[in-house]
């Protein structure tokens, strides 16, 4: 079987117009799918959706294109959240769902996601099949006669179906009616239906970052730059603030004094309300090495634990489908909740907290208290390869020498980005000066061994 090359550990992405993310590859790649899903002769029929970037429209007609050469039917629903998208896949018997979107990236970049017909994320043995398939040229010899070639139409109301599936996961008897909330949707596909979720549950809504221009995604706003949104709440002394990615799978939020929330806090809420209520299957939360140890001790005083996987939502999830539990996300603003979506979605897990506070009556600067964090310092260090930092024994050295530092106090995680040329050095200790440094020593450790 070929390796994997264009499969990284959220579906293909790249820069826009350059190789891997192309026109032409597009294409190729939606006359895979069609060709992966529909076989046995069946005609499948599959959902393509995307975010607000330029580049989405070259990409979504190239990858119609494709799944309709191989006599697959496709169906169009425009810019809507990843999340979105999963659940239209599912409720609307689809054999597939395509999304178009780079997430938290710039709007030069872009990428390709598949859901199968459950909603979830493709497992890495069908992303090989399918990635074959396009690299080995056999899809020329798969054409169908130009009879049975595909169809497209549009389903116009996708945004409607998708407000309510999201106000359907709130509790019946609560409203939001009195609470003041500041949206920043990141100019990106969350524009239209996030400020509608929360308008319609009876919140007085502040809308930021719903104006997209095709270029202005995730520019210098939503969850990877919550500084506007915390000044939003501040100024509208709102309750709260949600910060929404490009694609509306994660939300960091603000708290009602212009705090920031991270994924790590409202994990740490959360899960200890659902360990009260017996709602937590087996008092288990599955997060990733990157999750802050003050998550992992908030859980263990609750009476739960925390279940740990390499960084990626997807690894995220494929551990909470393995092992049976129900909740779980990512410090990054991931939140998975298994009993409502398949995939991370920002919108419900922001209806999930505002539960907890309404019921509470409690402001979230006062439930986030449930955990006390660690300092925890991330670094980015740029590097020319990528080989195995266990296989590098410079780096395995300083990593050695600087747990002893630590004296069992901390944890020191490294890794490589997923889609950029980067290294991710953490480290997490009680002093938070000795974090910074070691940090800052052990990504030049990284960047020197991978010039």
């Amino acid at each position: 079987m070929v390796a994997r090359q264009l499969f990284g550990t959220d579906g293909v992405r790249g820069r826009a117009n350059v190789y891997p993310m192309t026109s032409d590859l597009a294409l190729h790649l939606g006359q895979a799918v069609a060709g992966y899903f529909s076989a046995g002769g069946k005609t499948g029929r599959i959902i393509i959706g995307k975010d607000t970037r330029r580049s989405c429209y070259m990409f979504e007609m190239a990858m119609a294109s494709g799944i309709m050469s191989m006599g697959a039917d496709v169906m169009l629903v425009g810019p809507l959240p990843t999340p979105a998208i999963a659940h239209i896949t599912s409720s609307m018997r689809a054999d597939a769902g395509v999304v178009i979107s780079a997430s938290h990236n710039p709007y030069e970049d872009n990428g390709i996601k598949i859901f199968g017909a459950d909603g979830f994320k493709l497992p890495d043995e069908a992303e090989r099949e399918i990635e074959e398939m396009v690299l080995s040229g056999e899809l020329d010899h798969m054409l169908p006669e130009s009879d049975m070639v595909g169809r497209a139409r549009r389903i116009d109301d996708a945004g409607g179906r998708y407000v309510a599936f999201c106000k359907n996961t709130f509790p019946s008897d609560l409203t939001l009616d009195g609470l003041r909330i500041v949206i920043d949707c990141a100019n990106g596909a969350t524009y239209k239906v996030a400020p509608a979720v929360f308008e319609e549950l009876g919140a007085e809504v502040f809308s930021l970052g719903v104006d997209p221009d095709g270029k202005n995604i995730n520019y210098r706003s939503g969850a990877l730059h919550p500084e506007s949104l915390c000044a939003a709440v501040t100024m509208y002394r709102a309750d709260l603030g949600i910060a929404l990615d490009g694609d509306g799978d994660r939300m960091i939020l603000s708290d009602e004094k212009g705090q920031v929330v991270d994924g790590d806090e409202v994990m740490a809420i959360a899960a200890t309300r659902l360990i009260a209520a017996r709602r937590l299957k087996y008092d288990t939360v599955v997060s990733t090495v990157m999750s802050n140890i003050g998550l992992e001790k908030a859980l263990e005083k609750a009476g739960g634990r925390l279940v740990r996987t390499r960084v990626g939502d997807r690894y995220v999830v494929e551990e909470m489908r393995q092992s049976g539990y129900n909740f779980g996300g990512e410090q990054s603003g991931h939140l998975i909740y298994l009993d409502y979506t398949t995939t991370g979605d920002g919108i419900v897990a922001a209806l999930q907290l505002l539960a907890v506070m309404i019921r509470e009556g409690k402001p979230l600067s006062e439930l986030r208290q449930v955990m006390t964090r660690y300092p925890q310092v991330l670094v980015n260090v740029p590097v020319a390869n990528k080989p195995p930092l266990e296989e590098i024994e410079e780096v395995q050295k300083a990593f050695a020498m600087a747990k002893e530092r630590l004296k069992g106090e901390g944890r020191i995680v490294a890794r490589y980005s997923g889609t950029e040329m980067k290294a991710r050095v953490m480290v997490e200790g009680a002093n938070e000066r000795e974090a910074h440094q070691l940090a800052d020593e052990l990504g030049e450790v990284v960047k020197k061994a991978c010039s």
